[in-house]
C-alpha cells in the first residue's frame, strides 16, 4: 500500500538534500542564503505553518496562484467528487462535459466578446497558443511586446519576454519579435503602422515592478491595434481572477482584448490549468477545416481534475465575494503603506490595483544613508529589498518578494482572502523593518553585507588560460 503521509514523515529533512542532488542546486543555495529554507508543513487560506508550529502570512501567494487561498475546502471537495466519480478522463476522441462547462463559465465573465476557449496547462503555454493564433488569424509574422514584460519562459513566450536576464544564454529566439517601452504609445504606433504586426501582447499591469499603465494607455493601444489590423493580446495570467480588485484587470480601463490569456488563479492552487479566450473569427482562422481540427492541441489541457478545479474556483470567487475583498484590502494596503512616504526618506511610491501592490524605494537624501545605499547598490542592485525581506521573514513571519531583477521594488501578492487584521500586521511589520533601514550602520545593512558575501562565495572562480 502506498502511504503518502508516512513517506512525508520519513522524508521530512530530506527535501533540501534531494533538491541539491536532483532538482535545482543553485535555487536551493539561494533559498538558504535568503533564510527561506523553512520546512513548511501546512497551508490554509493566507497562512503557512512550519514544522515548529509557527504561522506565516503569505504575501507571495505562489506567485499569484492562491487567489482563493491555500487548500480551499470547496475546491478540494470538488476534486474529491471528480475522483470518486471515476470519470472517463482524457478519452480524446470524445466530447468531455467538464471542459464545456468551464468554457461556458469563463465566457460569461470575459471582458468583451470572447466566445471561444482553448484550455492549456500554464500561462506560458497560453502565451504560445496566443502567438500562434495571432499569426494564423492575421497572416502576419511580427509580435510587439514591452520592455520588462513577463510572458513565460518557454521558447516562444521567452521571445516576447522583456527581461534580458531570462533570455541570455538560450541562443536565437522566435523571429519577428519587437520590444518597445511600456506606456509608450508613439513607439507602439510606429511599429503597428508598418502593417506587418500580427499582435501586440501586454500585461495590463506589469508583474515585474507592479508597473501601472497610464490611464489612456491600454484603451489607446487597443484602438491602435484595430486601426492597423493587429490583434490586442491581454496577458492576464497574474492579474486575472480578482487579483486587481476586478475579475480581470482590463476592466479597470474598459478594454476588450481580441485574445485573453489566463492561468494561475484559475487552478485554485491544486491542478495546473489555464485558458486562452478569443473572438470567434480568430478561432476559425486557426481551425479552418475538419482535417485541421487538431492543428493545435495539448494532451492534458482538458483533463477532468483541472476542469473541476476551475469550476470550483470560479464558484468560490463569486459566492464568497473574494474579488470585492481584494479591492478593499488593496486599498487598505495602499493607504497604510502610502503613509510611509515622507515619513521615511527611502520610501518613494506605493502603487498597484487590488492585491497586486508595489512598494518602491529610492536613494536617500541624508549623507549617512547615501553611503549605505551606494555601498549596497555597488555590490548588487537587488540587495536593498532583500535586506528588508529577510528580516520581514525571519522576525515577523511575512513572505514577500523583490518585484524583479535590478529593482528597488517589493511586491505583495497575497491570497485574496487576506483579512484587514493581517494587512495591518504586514504593514506594521514592514514599517518596523523600514525604520531599521534608516539607521546606518544597522541590522538591515548587515543583512545586505552578509548576502553580498554569500553571493560572491557562490560565484564560480574564473578559469585561468
Amino acid at each position: 500500500m502506498f502511504d503518502l503521509q508516512a513517506l512525508l514523515a520519513q522524508s521530512a529533512r530530506q527535501a533540501q538534500p534531494l533538491w541539491e542532488e536532483h532538482v535545482n542546486p543553485s535555487l536551493s543555495r539561494v533559498v538558504s542564503l535568503l533564510g527561506y529554507d523553512v520546512h513548511f508543513v501546512r497551508g490554509q487560506g493566507a497562512y503557512l505553518w512550519d514544522d515548529k508550529g509557527d504561522r506565516y502570512i503569505d504575501c507571495l501567494g505562489g506567485y499569484a496562484v492562491f487567489n482563493v487561498g491555500r487548500n480551499h475546502p470547496v475546491v478540494r471537495d470538488a476534486l474529491r467528487q471528480a475522483m470518486d466519480a471515476d470519470l472517463p478522463n482524457l478519452v480524446k476522441m470524445g466530447i468531455p462535459t467538464l471542459s464545456g462547462l468551464l468554457a461556458r463559465e469563463l465566457v460569461k465573465i470575459a471582458p468583451g466578446d470572447l466566445p471561444m476557449v482553448f484550455f492549456v496547462n500554464s500561462g506560458a503555454e497560453g502565451v504560445e497558443t496566443a502567438l500562434k493564433y495571432a499569426r494564423a488569424a492575421t497572416g502576419r509574422n511580427r509580435i510587439v511586446h514591452c520592455k520588462k514584460g513577463f510572458h513565460g519562459l518557454t521558447l516562444g513566450a521567452l521571445s516576447v519576454n522583456g527581461g534580458a536576464e531570462f533570455r541570455a544564454g538560450f541562443g536565437s529566439l522566435l523571429e519577428g519579435c519587437t520590444q518597445i517601452p511600456f506606456n509608450d504609445l508613439p513607439s507602439l504606433e510606429h511599429e503597428l503602422s508598418r502593417q506587418d504586426v500580427a499582435a501586440f501582447i501586454v500585461e495590463p499591469i506589469q508583474g515585474k515592478g507592479a508597473l501601472m499603465p497610464a490611464d489612456d494607455y491600454l484603451p489607446a493601444a487597443a484602438a491602435l491595434c484595430r486601426k492597423h489590423g493587429s490583434l490586442f493580446i491581454a496577458d492576464e495570467v497574474q492579474t486575472g481572477f480578482g487579483r486587481t480588485g476586478k475579475m480581470f484587470a482590463c476592466e479597470h480601463w474598459n478594454v476588450e482584448p481580441d485574445i485573453l490569456v489566463v492561468a494561475k488563479g484559475l487552478s485554485g492552487g491544486y491542478v495546473p490549468v489555464g485558458a486562452v479566450l478569443c473572438k470567434k473569427w480568430i478561432h476559425e482562422k486557426v481551425f479552418t477545416s475538419l482535417d485541421r481540427c487538431m492543428v493545435h492541441s495539448t494532451t492534458f489541457g482538458q483533463n477532468d481534475l483541472a476542469m473541476a478545479a476551475g469550476l470550483a474556483t470560479l464558484h468560490v470567487l463569486r459566492e464568497e465575494k473574494i474579488v470585492e475583498n481584494a479591492a478593499a484590502m488593496g486599498e487598505l494596503f495602499k493607504q497604510r503603506l502610502g503613509a510611509l512616504i515622507g515619513k521615511y526618506e527611502m520610501v518613494k511610491e506605493v502603487r498597484g490595483r487590488g492585491l497586486m501592490v508595489g512598494l518602491e524605494f529610492g536613494p536617500p537624501s541624508s549623507l549617512t544613508l547615501k553611503m549605505g545605499w551606494s555601498l549596497l547598490h555597488k555590490l548588487d542592485e537587488s540587495l536593498f529589498c532583500q535586506a528588508i525581506l529577510i528580516p520581514l521573514m525571519a522576525d515577523h513571519h511575512v513572505l514577500g518578494q523583490v518585484a524583479g531583477h535590478h529593482m528597488d521594488v517589493i511586491k505583495l501578492i497575497p491570497p485574496l482572502v487576506i483579512s484587514a487584521a493581517d494587512v495591518e500586521y504586514v504593514c506594521q511589520a514592514l514599517e518596523k523593518v523600514i525604520a531599521a533601514c534608516h539607521k546606518f550602520p544597522g541590522p538591515a545593512w548587515e543583512v545586505g553585507k552578509r548576502l553580498s558575501a554569500g553571493a560572491l562565495k557562490g560565484r564560480p572562480k574564473p578559469v585561468k588560460v
